[in-house]
């Protein structure tokens, strides 16, 4: 019976996408960002400092989580 219900939890696992569709859009975000910081040179800063505070943010949530 145990291995009946380690096999639905790894199909269910399987079948979790609800982070998929944000991941999709951080992606898009991020290629948008890189082209306006190719196409104009003055915003590649503001890009810069706002990517490092979202890294920075990550390693904070990260950090509490574990």
């Amino acid at each position: 019976m145990n291995r009946i219900k380690n096999f639905i939890l790894k199909v269910q696992i399987l079948k979790d996408t609800k982070g998929q569709d944000l991941i999709e859009y951080a992606l898009m975000a991020g290629f948008v960002a890189v082209a306006a910081g190719a196409i104009m040179p003055g915003v590649s800063t503001s890009i810069s400092t706002i990517f490092s505070k979202v890294a920075s943010s990550m390693s904070q949530a990260a950090g509490q989580g574990s």
